[in-house]
C-alpha cells in the first residue's frame, strides 16, 4: 500500500496514529508472510523427505522378501514423485517470483 492509502483525514500528512496504523499494517503482513514461508517450507521438507525415503521403503520391502509389496509401491513411486516433484519446483519458482515482486513493493515508513 502507498503512503496515501494511510492518511485517513486526508490532511496530506501521515500523523502519529496514522503512521501507528500503518506500521501495525506492516507488521501484521510481515507475519502473515512468514507463516506463509513456513508452512510452503515445511510443506516443500515433507514432500523432499517423501522422494527420499520412499527408494528406500522399496530397498527394504525387496530384502525383508516382500516382493508383491515392492512392485505395488514402485508403480506408486512414479505418481507420487512426479506430483512431489512439482511441489518442490512450484515452490522454488514461486519463491524467486516472490522476492523479485517483495522488492519492489516496499513502503518507506519515515
Amino acid at each position: 500500500m502507498n503512503k496515501q492509502d494511510y492518511d485517513l483525514n486526508g490532511n496530506g500528512k501521515i500523523d502519529p496514529d496514522e503512521r501507528e496504523i500503518m506500521l501495525e499494517d506492516r507488521r501484521r503482513r510481515m507475519e502473515d508472510q512468514d507463516a506463509k514461508r513456513d508452512t510452503q517450507r515445511r510443506l516443500t521438507v515433507a514432500c523432499t523427505a517423501g522422494m527420499l525415503v520412499y527408494p528406500l521403503v522399496i530397498f527394504l520391502a525387496v530384502s525383508v522378501g516382500v516382493d508383491r509389496a515392492a512392485e505395488q509401491i514402485t508403480a506408486i513411486a512414479r505418481v507420487s514423485v512426479i506430483g512431489a516433484s512439482g511441489v518442490v519446483a512450484v515452490y522454488f519458482g514461486f519463491s524467486g517470483m516472490e522476492a523479485n515482486v517483495s522488492r519492489k513493493e516496499n513502503v518507506d515508513v519515515r
